[in-house]
């Protein structure tokens, strides 16, 4: 997912020239590029967990399936790569040799330092993206290359919030996902996979070699094409009354996600590109427009440690508004997808996405442990925060 410079998400608000409709597709895919978040879950429709670190299959194969197993070639020691923060993300291209178009049917990664590794996410690498994965694992010393907000990638198979080039992804807690037997995401033969790793360097560094095991099913089997839809919303959640810190004001505090994150940290801003601005507080939303019929099979949110409640609603407000996931008290540790009856999106149905965080759990966390307290925005680190709602769709 190409990373893209604050000034063109500027232009593609600002711009007079370009009609409403061709502004608001270029700032959802500016956005779907920042706002590609680690540590959300695969949202494989009709999911099997299971939470042992088993590396074989648990899940027996179906008709025509096979497994592909990636892993990292060497071990990869992580540091912070702007020389501050807690926070490295690590992209490897992993090759699973496609000869023939495949379906991806399910997954199971395998964090080699659990203590280190605070998520995975694997993205589809389309046969003429390769060359230029390819040149940014050259371009930097070791294996791999530093990869905030995205694989860096252009044209990397998807289409910014509404198709994001997901194939799956792990966190502490999960486990091997199978999908229904009826969906698969396709894979074009020659296709490979950036392996992006989030480490937490709270815990201290040490090397790691994480896996992944693809189940795989022929391409020209009889299943319906899945796709990540992406529902972000800002984060805006100021200081507590009574609280100072260099970081109470909200320019510092953007600057220092820019600072530790680079491109990445702009998210903070792009969203309200894409969402409009509200007054700072600790609940935040985002409607988002569906622009093509589609039908929902499954959801999941994410946020941080600060996350309090999340829930995302079909048609708001209406006679039609349905609610179709609904965290009261949100965990970090159980962020797991959600399946739902399919449910029919239509054009012109709208998806509200609602988080509320808490500043309060800074003072019973350890994460927090000698932080000063601070303006919260969307941030890519541990301790930042993010407001991310996700669909799994199948359209026509």
């Amino acid at each position: 997912m190409a990373a893209l410079t604050v000034s063109l998400l500027l232009l593609a608000g600002c711009a007079g020239s370009d009609a409403p409709a061709a502004k608001d597709s270029r700032v959802r895919d500016a956005v779907g590029q920042l706002a590609t978040k680690q540590g959300a879950r695969d949202l494989d429709a009709h999911v099997d967990e299971q939470h042992d670190g088993a590396a074989a299959a648990r899940t027996p194969l179906r008709p025509g399936e096979r497994f592909a197993r990636l892993a990292m070639p060497a071990a990869y020691t992580p540091s912070a790569p702007n020389g501050t923060g807690n926070d490295d993300y690590r992209c490897f291209l992993l090759d699973p040799h496609l000869g023939q178009d495949a379906y991806l049917t399910g997954l199971d990664v395998l964090p080699g330092t659990e203590r280190v590794v605070h998520h995975v996410i694997l993205f589809k690498v389309p046969p003429d993206v390769v060359a230029q994965a390819k040149a940014a694992d050259a371009a930097e010393t070791g294996q791999g290359w530093t990869c905030f907000g995205g694989t860096g990638l252009g044209g990397d198979g998807g289409n910014g919030l509404d198709d994001a080039p997901w194939l799956g992804a792990w966190a502490p807690g999960g486990g091997e996902r199978v999908m229904a037997d009826d969906l698969g995401i396709p894979l074009e033969a020659g296709t490979q996979v950036v392996m992006q790793v989030h480490y937490n360097l709270l815990a201290g560094p040490g090397p790691d070699v994480t896996s992944a095991q693809l189940r795989l099913a022929p391409g020209d089997a009889d299943l319906e094409p899945l796709q990540t839809v992406l529902l972000p919303a800002p984060v805006e959640l100021p200081c507590r009354p009574g609280r100072t810190g260099k970081l109470c004001s909200r320019d510092k505090a953007v600057a220092d996600v820019i600072a530790r994150f680079g491109q990445a940290g702009q998210a903070a801003n792009a969203l309200h590109l894409l969402c409009g601005t509200e007054p700072p507080g600790p609940v935040q939303h985002c409607d988002r427009t569906i622009d093509r019929p589609a039908t929902l099979r499954a959801v999941a949110g994410h946020m941080h440690l600060l996350g309090r409640s999340m829930h995302i609603d079909v048609n708001p407000g209406t006679p039609r508004e349905k609610r179709v996931l609904d965290i009261p008290v949100w965990d970090f540790d159980n962020q797991g997808s959600q399946a739902v009856d399919p449910l029919a999106l239509r054009r012109g149905d709208v998806v509200r996405v609602t988080c509320e965080h808490d500043q309060a759990l800074r003072d019973v966390l350890p994460a927090f442990e000698g932080q000063e307290e601070r303006y919260v925005v969307w941030g890519e680190g541990t301790t930042d925060e993010m407001c991310l709602g996700m669909l799994l769709v199948t359209r026509p």
